[in-house]
């Protein structure tokens, strides 16, 4: 039997072995100069050209990042936010975590990102703020989104846990929401193993959310201890622990200088599988709009039961029986108990997040997946689907 094919390995080189063991040697592990220096390195990535950088800081997770930006952004107790059905929790329960609820605007199908006519539908009188999400890496109607927002007079913050090497058109996803949040996670195109980071032009709100993100504190540990620091502090409000390591930043940061020619390969990657996998009947591959730039997250095919030999499950476990990891982003919110229970919401409601969801399978996409593996998992596709190959 054929070696197995992982569904997600890291790309993790010498740079980044260097990188942790220069901080493991430093005597500093937690949030000190590479963590800032990481901030530096996103914040010059992002910046629009003729633009200044934003403002970015570090986090343990997109999931801190996403909280800490709606309580900056003003969300408050029975306020409502619309957002997605088709994301991942992290999305929903960050909304729930602040006390406001949300409100869901169903996608359009070819993107799985949120239809801007059905947001604007969603909006009433108790909308305080827009979440929009970008799946897989590919950017969502960042512009249309803004617009929408700003005859409301709210803000939007954009999760953007996929897509940090995304454009639109020349610039970087990143700038175009009032606060984007990206994911460091481990299967993601820059990853720290754990880790997210916010981004905003509003000093204000970062300096916020840097507070919040260590127990509200007026001065972080690495000022308090560093060269002419000193120990006092104060607290100013009830914070989290929320801060990113040096070790995290570390890693991070040295994937960042290889963060283009990740992307490429996966880009490279995401190519071979359209040429391979074109034809099949009841098989579609991914789009990309026009004048974006995909991120490459996340590979999705989508598998029409009604015109395939096998649906979409069927086909999963016929790939993991010989082998090949593949998995299913993501089963839309309102379709969880937790969720129909709080909210109200019921199957049915949003139905091309639910189309999307029974027809969309992700496979392996990752800067060390060789063509060879490539070539295979698209291989089996076809036989599998079409009885030939």
């Amino acid at each position: 039997m054929a070696p197995p094919i992982p569904f997600h390995r890291p790309s993790i080189t010498q740079s980044e072995l260097d990188a942790v063991a220069g901080v493991l040697r430093s005597g500093w592990l937690t949030t000190g100069p590479k963590v800032k220096e990481l901030e530096a390195a996103v914040a010059a990535y992002v910046r629009p050209a003729a633009s200044a950088a934003p403002h970015a800081v570090a986090l343990s997770s997109c999931t801190a990042a996403l909280h800490l930006a709606l309580i900056a952004a003003g969300v408050k107790e029975g306020d409502e936010v619309v957002t997605s059905p088709y994301t991942f929790v992290a999305t929903g329960e960050t909304i729930l975590w602040v006390g406001a609820r949300p409100v869901l605007a169903d996608v359009e199908r070819a993107t799985k990102n949120i239809d801007p006519a059905a947001l604007k539908r969603a909006l009433t009188p108790k909308t305080r703020a827009i979440v929009s999400v970008s799946i897989a890496g590919h950017p969502c109607r960042a512009a249309e989104i803004a617009a929408i927002a700003r005859e409301r007079g709210i803000p939007v913050i954009e999760d953007a846990a996929h897509s940090l090497t995304a454009r639109i058109g020349e610039t970087p996803v990143g700038t175009q929401a009032d606060i984007t949040c990206f994911s460091f996670y481990a299967t993601k195109g820059v990853t720290a193993g754990e880790g997210g980071m916010v981004v905003t032009a509003r000093e204000e709100w970062a300096e916020r959310i840097r507070r919040l993100s260590l127990h509200g504190l007026s001065a972080a540990a690495w000022s308090r201890y560093d060269k002419g620091g000193w120990w006092e502090y104060d607290v100013t409000e009830l914070g989290y622990k929320y801060n990113m390591t040096d070790i995290q930043g570390a890693l991070a940061l040295a994937q960042m200088g290889r963060a283009e020619k990740m992307r490429e390969r996966r880009e490279a990657i995401a190519r071979r599988y359209a040429g391979a996998l074109r034809g099949i009947e009841g098989l579609a591959t991914p789009v990309v709009g026009d004048g974006l730039r995909h991120a490459w997250h996340l590979y999705q095919i989508a598998v029409n039961p009604k015109l395939s030999r096998l649906d979409r499950g069927a086909l999963a476990r016929a790939l993991r029986e010989e082998g090949i990891g593949a998995s299913v982003h993501f089963k839309p919110l309102h379709l969880f108990p937790y969720y129909q229970e709080r909210l109200g919401v019921q199957a049915g409601q949003f139905p091309t997040a639910e189309d999307c969801f029974e027809e969309t399978l992700s496979l392996p996409i990752y800067p060390d997946l060789t063509d060879a593996d490539a070539d295979r998992v698209a291989q089996r596709i076809r036989f599998h689907l079409t009885g030939k190959g």
